[in-house]
């Protein structure tokens, strides 16, 4: 609840009444957008008790006073023509990446998102780097989350299946799928090319779940979430190929359909139990305009 203006008109003033998350204190305390909260956050232009502080869970207790800015801050925020940043604290970083982006180093390639994260950590005096957890294909966009230090990397790492409770991605497939709903399993396995192959056999490979449902469709295509059980190397993409609907732009397991010059699979939702606080953590992002442009 607000309590007082300041004077000069730098900062609003407030006070804690209930426990809970800093983000969740603003978004119902504050009368901003969700983004310029967010901004406001990110650019250290909110204090508790004094004390500035830029991660959205922090616990507040009753009694405590959070003072927000009124004043734009000098220091640019975070700009990468590659990702955003969607939420940042001390242990993780979950970003929303571009298409044609490596999600870490390999061979020559030199373009990728940790380097970008770790020169952002660098530039913003952050004693840490960033841990790949896990990975997108260079060609698909949508959210990453990265560890800041080991100890939460191998938290992630190792318990991933039991942290992330929800996953799914929109894709724009090729043909008009039917039936509405529905799921594919089988077993993967690369071949000597490094070509993922799907078998209705255990073929020494790994099991693979999907669960599809289409979201929209024409006779030319169809717009389709894709929720994963299991997180095999490029699943969506086999498994939208085995129904005869390839993924879009898929240039390795397409069928030369290609209307927005991109592989057309976007990360779109990404829940999971933070690793240190047991808070549940969910994130969407819309789905990108040109894939619903094909629908209208």
């Amino acid at each position: 609840m607000r309590y007082s203006s300041n004077p000069q008109g730098r900062y609003d003033h407030y006070v804690v009444h209930e426990q809970q998350g800093l983000l969740d204190f603003l978004l119902a305390n504050v009368k901003q957008s969700k983004t310029k909260i967010k901004a406001t956050l990110q650019g250290q232009g909110i204090r508790v008790n004094g004390k500035t502080v830029t991660q959205f869970d922090f616990p507040l207790q009753p009694g405590m006073k959070v003072a927000v800015s009124l004043t734009k801050r000098n220091q640019s925020p975070f700009r990468s023509h590659y990702l955003k940043i969607v939420y940042e604290d001390r242990w993780l970083i979950v970003i929303e990446k571009q298409p044609g982006i490596l999600s870490m180093a390999a061979g020559h390639s030199t373009l990728n998102v940790k380097s970008v994260l770790d020169d952002y950590f660098r530039k913003s005096h952050q004693n840490c780097r960033a841990h790949v957890v896990h990975r997108l294909d260079r060609d698909t966009s949508g959210l990453m989350v990265y560890a800041k230090d080991m100890d939460t990397e191998q938290m992630l790492e190792h318990a991933w299946h039991d942290i992330v409770y929800d996953r799914r991605y929109v894709a724009v497939c090729s043909g008009e799928m039917e039936p509405d709903d529905g799921t594919i399993a089988n077993w993967l396995k690369d071949n000597k090319a490094y070509v993922t192959y799907s078998s209705p056999v255990d073929n020494g490979g790994k099991y693979a779940v999907t669960h599809f449902h289409v979201l929209d469709r024409t006779t030319e295509h169809s717009l389709v979430e894709f929720k994963l059980e299991t997180g095999r190397k490029n699943q969506i993409r086999v498994h939208a190929a085995d129904m005869g609907h390839p993924v879009c732009g898929d240039t390795k397991y397409g069928n030369g359909d290609d209307p927005l010059h991109r592989l057309c699979l976007h990360a779109w939702l990404l829940c999971f139990y933070h690793p240190v606080t047991r808070q549940p953590m969910e994130f969407e992002t819309p789905v990108p305009t040109a894939f619903r442009q094909l629908f209208k």
